[in-house]
């Protein structure tokens, strides 16, 4: 099982000694996120500091960057890292894309197929040098001249996951990128009863193996050296926990369980303003469906008994505020989790 964590995004000059620190214990991979910062800066930073680590943007929002723009980012990361960088793509709930960005609102899973599909058909002329001739219902790319056309590198185009939760976006996933970021709200039933038949489904129609697709996250881990430092993390993952379950768009983990009142009734007290109180309507028993905890020394075992036979990768954090302090033994012990993901097999931009 791979391992991820975050890197420091509030300044850019402490990410060298992060990403070297993070190498250096043994970490699979290195997120930046687009919440306060931008995703892909810290990565540009993380390339020229690290060798081995994989680079990957947890999540970068889609819509609001032509796949122009983002089909140049993911070039130039993937080329500066040797072919280390995963692009990790999200679409962001439609009133963040209206109001907050700016861009207007379509039914995000067909647009997202048609973005990664012109995505790839710009790598694919870049690459190859196909005339660049792509026409969809929201995006269409014809000019390409010689100037426009980055240097050409050793390594195929990255590899595309996307983030998703709901049954449309999970089949968009499955049926045509190489691999799927699950939210942290998530739970083992709802990954076993909705994710996994997903999953399969869409990658036998694809007519690809589940080893060349890699299943992201899935759930909270919590943990530190000493009683006093999980009990710290757990806090702040009751109140996200609170936070999610308070939004629409995650409201199917809880139909699931059969929780869909709490989901009312932490969106009444959002609409109230009264975020102090939302953490305090997560009990012990709701927080386990969605996270995992213990010192140092007990977290691997439960990491196997969440995640075994779902996820092949999970975040040791999930916020750059609040990065890893796993410590070398206990990473390995997670990486000798067994797993079905293989590696991407990654076309030259197909």
């Amino acid at each position: 099982m791979k391992i991820f964590t975050t890197l420091p995004q509030d300044d850019l000059k402490k990410v060298p000694a992060a990403a070297a620190a993070a190498e250096a214990a043994g970490f699979d991979g290195l997120m930046g996120m687009e919440n306060r910062h931008d995703p892909f800066l810290p990565l540009g930073v993380a390339a020229t500091a690290t060798r081995r680590i994989s680079l990957l943007t947890g999540l970068a929002i889609a819509f609001p960057r032509s796949p122009m723009v983002m089909a140049n980012l993911g070039w130039d990361l993937q080329s500066a890292s040797g072919g280390r960088f995963v692009l990790g793509l999200g679409t962001q709930v439609r009133g963040h894309n209206e109001r907050r960005f700016s861009v207007p609102w379509s039914a995000p899973g067909p647009r997202m197929r048609e973005y990664i599909a012109a995505l790839r058909a710009i790598w694919r002329c870049w690459q190859h040098g196909e005339k660049l001739q792509f026409e969809g219902t929201r995006y269409n790319f014809s000019l390409m001249t010689p100037a426009f056309v980055p240097e050409p590198m050793a390594a195929p185009p990255p590899a595309i996951t996307i983030g998703a939760v709901g049954p449309a976006m999970l089949r968009v996933a499955a049926e045509v990128c190489d691999g799927v970021r699950l939210h942290p709200f998530c739970t083992r039933r709802y990954q076993e009863n909705v994710v996994l038949p997903l999953m399969r489904a869409g990658l036998e129609k694809s007519g690809r193996a589940r080893s060349a697709f890699e299943i992201t996250g899935g759930g909270f881990i919590a943990t530190g050296s000493d009683d006093a430092a999980v009990a710290e993390r757990l806090a702040w993952v009751r109140e996200r926990v609170a936070f999610y379950g308070s939004t629409r768009a995650y409201w199917p983990v809880l139909a699931a369980h059969g929780l869909e009142d709490l989901g009312h009734k932490l969106h009444a007290l959002v609409k109230d303003g009264k975020w102090q109180e939302m953490a305090g309507q997560i009990s012990d028993d709701v927080l386990a469906l969605f996270a995992v905890w213990g010192r140092h020394d007990e977290i691997a075992a439960e990491v196997a008994r969440r995640f075994n036979g779902l996820s092949d990768a999970v975040y040791a954090s999930t916020a750059p505020h609040l990065p890893s302090d796993m410590p070398p033994g206990l990473i390995a012990d997670i990486q000798c989790i067994p797993t079905e993901f293989d590696g991407f097999v990654t076309p030259d931009g197909d």
